[in-house]
């Protein structure tokens, strides 16, 4: 209420003067009053606010009835001796039955009809407001319902085994801070043979999934790798399937909720695919198994697509047999029993591209950004942003009016990474850019924001060298991994880049 208060205050440029009951560490309430004077310049516009605040001891029963947090004057307005400090003995004394109770309630309802509501940010802050409070936000357990409500079970599951040497309090702190965000690079066993590249990978748990890809002269792959991240000694192994579906490149693996990978369209043996096939990764007999659909979007490659809810895939744009780009967005429901495929139609759509990313932030909200669009007649790099909240009625996507000095946005780019961060900010890297572009600079983004504002984030490490053909999988909602890259002969599939995103556990021993 305070802050709504005082904000319509200052978007209004009009004077603020209220009464607020703050408290000291040891959990001492004390009377704070506040007047902001708005100063106007010559052309009538607000230059600067002058704040004023006065404290006193407040002499109120913390056990008797509850006091507002925050009390609005009187239309009496103070002289200069009211609000001098060094003029107490002017300051009428303030007699009030009425005081804050907030701290009369149980810890239980404090903590889970209020703290937990918040976020984790703004726990961590009311933490340093008294020691009962401190104790309170301390809890693990408490801050774990914090993360899970402002960031969703599915995201919460993922975390859970960070959490086991760090807390939950720690690593809150270190995914929205990013204080802890380091690359380093290590290399694993195995081979994936035949060498290819433009496969497609996801992650599963703490395993990465390979499938498909372009070998030796044009062929288009059908076969199927993991590598377990949770062993001793990481290597590649070919998983084998009774079913595989047709050899394509050019496709998208996503993952659904459990083990499950789903596989969308791409180029194979015959032209370009508009298939639909998914793999459960923990089957005695794991098999590839085609859904059968209905109204498909048409065959296409050089696609994006995501999951949203941990069973609904999305696929937007890419590239026909003929060359067309597309704009179209399409969404399939893979829990009905007879999944169909529904077109979302928008009254505007985002230029057609190809080699963008799609991302998924707060729960149900898409971002789409960068590929080789098409505007006019010619076909360009973008740097553009676009969003789309797939929950509401009639989704539709908007242009994102995204800020920042030119110098600090990323520059235009295809084949690029995006990586969707717990809190719901989003990473960008790498890609194929023109000019003299460092490919591992980070540029970050929070589309949720009033008004975005790309920020690049300086990390230290060793990060990927070569500018595009990775593919990156985010294992247990802290472990960005990049596999891939091409080095101008050929791709390298087991030098990892691991972009570490809070501490390791494992390096703090």
């Amino acid at each position: 209420m305070v802050v709504s208060e005082i904000r319509r205050c200052l978007n209004e440029g009009i004077e603020f003067q209220g009464e607020l009951l703050n408290f000291r560490k040891d959990g001492a309430p004390l009377y704070n009053r506040l007047r902001l004077i708005p100063m106007h310049g010559d052309d009538g516009f607000v230059t600067h606010v002058i704040g004023i605040q006065l404290f006193s001891e407040a002499n109120i029963d913390l056990s008797n009835v509850s006091y507002p947090v925050y009390k609005q004057q009187s239309n009496h307005r103070p002289n200069i001796q009211e609000i001098n400090p060094a003029s107490h003995e002017h300051i009428p004394k303030i007699q009030s039955s009425e005081y804050c109770g907030i701290l009369q309630l149980s810890d239980e309802v404090l903590a889970h009809n209020i703290l937990s509501r918040l976020s984790p940010r703004d726990v961590a802050s009311i933490g340093s407001v008294c020691t009962r409070m401190h104790e309170l936000t301390k809890n693990d357990h408490l801050r774990k319902m914090v993360c899970q409500n402002a960031w969703g079970r599915d995201v919460t599951v993922r975390l859970e085994m960070s959490t086991k040497m760090l807390g939950w309090g720690r690593l809150a702190r270190e995914l929205t801070t990013l204080e802890a965000a380091s690359w380093r690079k290590f290399t694993v066993g195995g081979r994936v043979e035949p060498s290819r590249c433009n496969f497609s990978a996801c992650a599963v748990g703490n395993r990465l999934v390979l499938f498909g890809g372009e070998g030796v002269n044009m062929q288009p792959m059908d076969d199927t790798f993991v590598l377990n991240l949770e062993s001793a000694k990481p290597e590649w192994r070919r998983v084998k399937v009774s079913a595989s579906p047709p050899g394509r490149w050019g496709h998208t693996l996503s993952w659904l909720n459990g083990s499950w990978l789903v596989v969308f369209g791409g180029c194979g043996q015959q032209g370009l695919l508009n298939d639909v096939f998914v793999l459960d990764l923990d089957a005695k007999q794991p098999t590839w198994r085609e859904v059968a659909s209905e109204g498909p979007p048409l065959p296409r490659s050089w696609h994006s697509s995501c999951t949203l809810d941990g069973s609904k895939l999305v696929v937007s744009g890419g590239c026909t047999e003929s060359g067309v780009l597309l704009s179209d967005t399409f969404l399939l429901d893979l829990t009905k029993e007879k999944p169909a495929w529904k077109e979302i139609p928008t009254s505007w759509s985002p230029p057609s591209r190809l080699g963008h990313t799609l991302s998924v932030f707060g729960k149900t909200k898409l971002f789409m950004f960068g590929g080789l669009a098409k505007s006019g007649s010619l076909r360009l790099r973008s740097c553009d942003a676009y969003t789309m909240d797939a929950g509401e009625d009639s989704p539709q996507w908007r242009q994102l009016a995204t800020t920042g000095f030119p110098s600090i946005g990323p520059p235009p780019r295809l084949d690029h990474v995006a990586v969707s961060l717990p809190c719901g900010r989003i990473i960008i890297f790498g890609g194929s850019i023109a000019g003299l572009h460092s490919p591992s600079q980070l540029f970050l983004l929070d589309p949720a924001e009033e008004k975005p504002t790309w920020r690049i984030l300086n990390v230290p490490g060793q990060p990927p060298k070569f500018a595009w053909g990775h593919s990156t999988c985010v294992v247990g909602g802290t472990r960005v991994l990049v596999l891939g890259g091409h080095t101008g002969e050929e791709w390298i599939l087991n030098e990892l880049h691991e972009l570490c995103l809070a501490s390791r556990p494992d390096e703090d021993e």
